[in-house]
Formats: C-alpha cells, structure tokens, sequence
C-alpha cells in the first residue's frame, strides 16, 4: 500500500516577535504535523513559550505568515483558539473546589453539550473517579497534574498545548504522564510541548531546539546527534576538575561536561580526540573510555556555543 502523506496541523514561515523593542522570536519557520509530539527546548528567555503560542494563533506576530488545524494564525486566530488545549506550568484551577466540581466548570466554560457525562468519561479515561468528591488543594502534585491534562482535553482539541507540564511532580508521575500523552497522540492529537527536561524531549518524536528566538536544531533525538558530528569520550576518577581545566585549553576539545564524578568531553575532529584520549589513557589516576554521544551532550554543546556567541 503506498505511504499516506501526513497532514499538516501547522505551517509557519518567517514569525517575528518583539516586546519593547527586544526580538524574541525572529525569522522562525516550522511545520508540524498531525499526530506528532514536538518538543521546545531552550534555555529561559530563548522564544520558545512565545514561539509556541505564535504558532498556535495566541499571540500575533509582528511579521510572518502561516496557518494552523487549517485557519490563518494572524486572521482566524478565535477559530484556532476553540480547538487547542492548553495545560499551563502553574496549576490554574480553583483549590477549594472538588476534582469533579473543577471539571464541570471547565466544560461549561466551552459550552459542552452532555456535560456530566463527559466529565465522567474524563475522569475515568484519567483514572480521577475515586477522587471525584476531593478537594483539589488536598491532591499531590501528581494528582493536580492528571485534572490538569483532563480539563485541557475535556473539550476533544485537536492540538495541545504543554508548558513545563511536569515542574515539581515525581518520577513516576512524570512517566504516567508521559504514558498519557503518548495515547492520546496516538489517536490523532497533536502535541507541543516546552521543556527543560532533555529525557522528555527523547520522548518526542521531534525536537526543536530554541536559542535567542532562532531554530538552531531540529529533528528526532538521533538526527540531532548524527548532525552534530561530535565526539565523545568519558573520563572517570579523582580531581576531575583540575583536568576539566586543563582539557577546556586544548584545541582538539570542542566541551567539558561535568557529570557527578565523571567528565564528557567533546570534540568534532574524531581523530585528533582519540589521540589525545590515547595519550592521556596511561594516567592511572583516570580512566578514559569512548562513548556514544547523547542529545544530552548535544544541547550542552549548543547552549555552550550560543552563550560564547553571546558574550561581549
């Protein structure tokens, strides 16, 4: 059967941000398309909430054109608006209320018909119904996080919206979570979603990595990494800092990441790293090992690069 060709739920070219004069997003071009998990990365400040929200019609650019789930981002923005989901970072819902008394009030906000009962359905699809009657400021974190993630679907969107939607929650609600989204993807949503976290981005199926409101990468986890072309060794044991200092003043070492008591070091010309690792691998005080090279290091790398690139 010949491959059917993805939908487009977004298309943007050139989008162009500022606020009081400062650039934050500039010249961005995306597309995305449906049933995909993108994620936004970047350090604070780098345009991606902004980006985001541009894309999705919530903001209005300066300049740049494009459309999203088919209406135009800067004309239809209201039609857009009534098919997203947005989770925020900050718990936004009334803590004095009960779980089912919150979901209830977010339906009747989008003027749900059967109301009651697609509350009922959300709170079982989020696992919620036996702390339908709860009082919402008694819920964990993790807790708070699932009534989140349902009210943000209750109205059946066909994009989601995800700012740092796991800040402050554990692991293994972060996984559940993580779970959740997949399925729902999976059923035809497409999802954005800002994050700091690099082991939620591999759980992406694409990754977009924002830096001073410019694209810098983009791609899955393992594109990332092949386009870098970076190498990677890692150095174990004891006054690890005393040689990260002297490495970051070798020419064949591009970085130096400092991870617990081990070290990353990177560098683009392979073989001229493997030549120093070969010479320095007698130190018995420092075990030298090759490795594959992570998205971790990747981003570490970029974030590197663009603060030198940044510097007076």
């Amino acid at each position: 059967m010949p491959e059917t060709t993805p939908t487009p739920v977004i298309e943007v070219k050139d989008l162009v941000k500022k606020f009081d004069g400062k650039t934050v997003v500039n010249g961005v071009s995306i597309h995305v398309n449906e049933g995909e998990i993108v994620g936004f990365l970047g350090p604070n400040g780098s345009g991606k909430t902004t980006t985001i929200r541009l894309m999705c019609g919530l903001l209005t650019p300066d300049s740049g054109s494009g459309q999203c789930l088919g209406y135009d981002i800067t004309t239809q923005s209201e039609k857009i608006r009534q098919q997203i989901g947005y989770m925020t970072q900050k718990f936004s819902f009334y803590e004095d209320m009960t779980v089912v008394e919150n979901l209830d009030f977010v339906g009747e906000l989008y003027g749900l018909a059967n109301r009651a009962r697609r509350v009922n359905d959300m709170m079982a699809q989020f696992g919620l119904t036996p702390r339908r009657q709860q009082v919402v400021g008694t819920l964990s974190g993790g807790w708070k996080q699932r009534l989140a993630l349902a009210a943000s679907v209750i109205h059946t969107p066909k994009l989601l919206l995800l700012d740092e939607p796991t800040a402050g929650v554990d692991p293994n609600a972060r996984r559940e979570f993580w779970d959740r989204i997949h399925d729902l993807a999976s059923k035809g949503l497409t999802v954005l979603v800002s994050t700091h976290y690099i082991d939620e981005a591999e759980r992406c199926h694409r990754v977009i990595y924002v830096s001073d409101g410019q694209v810098v990468t983009r791609g899955t986890a393992d594109e990332i990494i092949d386009q870098a072309n970076l190498s990677t060794w890692v150095v174990r044991g004891d006054n690890l800092e005393t040689l990260a200092h002297a490495l970051e003043k070798r020419p064949e070492v591009r970085q130096v990441a400092r991870f617990g008591r081990s070290l990353h070091v990177l560098g683009t010309d392979a073989a001229r790293l493997d030549a120093l690792a070969e010479d320095l691998r007698d130190d018995p005080d420092h075990d030298w090992q090759r490795a594959d090279t992570t998205l971790e290091d990747v981003l570490i790398d970029l974030g590197a690069r663009n603060d030198r690139a940044a510097a007076p």
